[in-house]
């Protein structure tokens, strides 16, 4: 379709054609209303239609309360028209839309959350996360936003993580799970099956190689051959033992898998890598709810405790820089 043409479907013709529309229809029904209500009737007489040998169509005028039931329902149609949009790109006397009600209503109801919850806000996580009502507020946000990827019970599924276990690719402490929440996060496994990086063969051996470190059956040879592998493909993100770096890659020695951990799986994980993304939620949530969600997830059992900081390191003050190397 030429992109020009484009043009006819907002062009103001469309305007006026659905204004002319829409009023034609409705004044249509209330001529047609009058046209019938005004004929003339016969009385008693039929209009020749019969059924069943002795059913009879009577030519009859309409009830006069049914007949004005008509008419203010047209009326109450023109006054619609007149308050809100419906003739084409009128907004109505009220200049109502959606997009507004929605808005309005959803500061109304942010407002009550923020009163209802705000204070919350003064308290850490950990704290919250031992509050019962703040958890019931926090499970329903949860499975309003959360449940469709990582499940009701936030056990996860195949490509979303569990949120019960230990196991923390960005961090399990309170705040790096709230900003995992703000910010989200995204994940990118790159490929190595692409030239000229490994074949098939060599896919294999490291596949059986990783599969060895978490204790899983594999093959000696191959996994012989992918150890001397792995350093030079995957140690740089996975480290040399393959225990994984906090924000960048996974602990291969663990029990925990993210896509599967059968033979194929893991070929296909290296052989076309896998990308990964947790959408950010801050700015959708705010702060009140996304502070809530935090604690939440940090009470499903696997948050991990702040590390407690030295008394000389809280009471050493910082080291002023040296000027001289200014």
């Amino acid at each position: 379709m030429d992109i020009n043409n484009t043009s006819d479907f907002v062009s103001g013709f469309w305007n006026v054609y659905v204004i002319v529309l829409v009023l034609l229809s409705v004044i249509g029904c209330g001529v047609f209303l009058w046209s019938q209500s005004s004929a003339k009737h016969a009385a008693g007489q039929t209009t020749g239609h019969v059924w069943d040998e002795n059913l009879e169509e009577f030519n009859n005028p309409l009830p006069n309360w049914w007949r004005w039931m008509f008419y203010l329902t047209i009326i109450f149609g023109l006054v619609y028209l007149c308050l809100y949009p419906g003739l084409g790109n009128y907004p109505g006397s009220y200049g109502w839309t959606m997009r507004g009600q929605h808005d309005k209503e959803q500061a109304v109801a942010e407002e009550q959350f923020k009163q209802a919850y705000g204070p919350l806000l003064k308290m850490d996580v950990a704290a919250v996360a031992a509050d019962p009502k703040a958890r019931e507020a926090g499970q329903r946000l949860f499975l309003t936003y959360c449940a469709q990827c990582h499940g009701g019970d936030a056990k996860g599924t195949k490509g979303f993580p569990n949120l019960t276990d230990s196991d923390w690719l960005w961090g399990g402490t309170a705040a790096k799970i709230k900003e995992t929440i703000t910010n989200g996060r995204d994940a990118m496994m790159p490929p190595k099956g692409l030239k000229p990086d490994l074949d098939l063969d060599q896919i294999k051996d490291l596949a059986n190689y990783v599969s060895s470190l978490s204790g899983l059956a594999s093959d000696a040879g191959r996994a012989q051959r992918g150890k001397d592998l792995f350093g030079l493909a995957c140690g740089a993100c996975h480290g040399p033992e393959g225990k994984g770096n906090l924000g960048l890659a996974p602990n291969l020695t663990d029990k925990v898998w993210l896509y599967g951990s059968s033979e194929d799986t893991i070929v296909e994980t290296i052989a076309k890598g896998r990308q990964n993304r947790m959408p950010a939620f801050g700015e959708f949530l705010g702060d009140a709810k996304v502070h809530l969600l935090a604690a939440y997830v940090y009470g499903l059992g696997g948050g991990v405790t702040e590390p407690a900081k030295s008394v000389e390191a809280i009471a050493e003050p910082p080291k002023a820089a040296d000027a001289e190397k200014n």
